[in-house]
């Protein structure tokens, strides 16, 4: 396996603007750091779920996923765009009528399950960096646990970014909104499309 290769897709993959990272940075934005920290936690431990399966049944994926991409696709990107609406429709100050319920460690972690992105980086990820040259249950275990940490880092970092230029961005929110929204709208429109 070479690391290079290995390590450069996983960082490319984690850090590039997708709902993982654009909800991150708009909830530092509008709610803080702090209180985005529980929504990126759960984007971590959904992310290690979803790379375990992705290590645990990659033949099996391969197999079914063109039965369920499909459907897989047409969900995920309909989320992304119920995102983007929603970041469209926030209020400033933390007064959004959703607040707490979207910056969840839950809302964090089952935004996974329907994040196309991290599901083929998981597929992509496991059958070509680990499965030709690992088989062990712990190197699964590993290999996953190694890739959600980018990502979860990748996560904090645009939280980070949001939160640092909170009070740039307070002045300039709605720009900022239809800027976050229409990064949703491209990702949704790049994976049907």
């Amino acid at each position: 396996m070479s690391v290079v290769s290995f390590l450069v897709f996983a960082f490319v993959t984690s850090f590039t603007p997708g709902p993982n990272n654009i909800m991150a940075m708009a909830f530092a934005n509008q709610y803080g750091f702090k209180r985005t920290l529980k929504f990126c936690l759960g984007v971590g431990v959904g992310c290690f779920l979803i790379l375990i399966g992705c290590s645990s049944f990659n033949m099996l994926l391969g197999t079914y996923l063109p039965k369920v991409e499909f459907f897989m696709t047409i969900l995920g990107a309909s989320y992304m765009l119920y995102l983007a609406f929603r970041i469209l429709k926030s209020k400033p100050d933390g007064k959004s009528d959703s607040g707490d319920k979207n910056i969840s460690f839950s809302a964090g972690m089952m935004l996974q399950f329907i994040n196309p992105k991290l599901i083929l980086y998981g597929i992509t990820a496991i059958s070509t960096f680990v499965l030709p040259y690992y088989s062990s249950p712990s190197s699964f275990f590993m290999f996953s646990l190694f890739l959600a940490f980018v990502g979860f880092a990748a996560t904090i970092c645009w939280a980070f970014f949001g939160a640092l230029f909170q009070k740039f961005l307070r002045q300039y929110r709605t720009q900022f909104n239809v800027l976050m929204a229409l990064l949703l709208v491209y990702s949704a429109a790049s994976i049907l499309f």
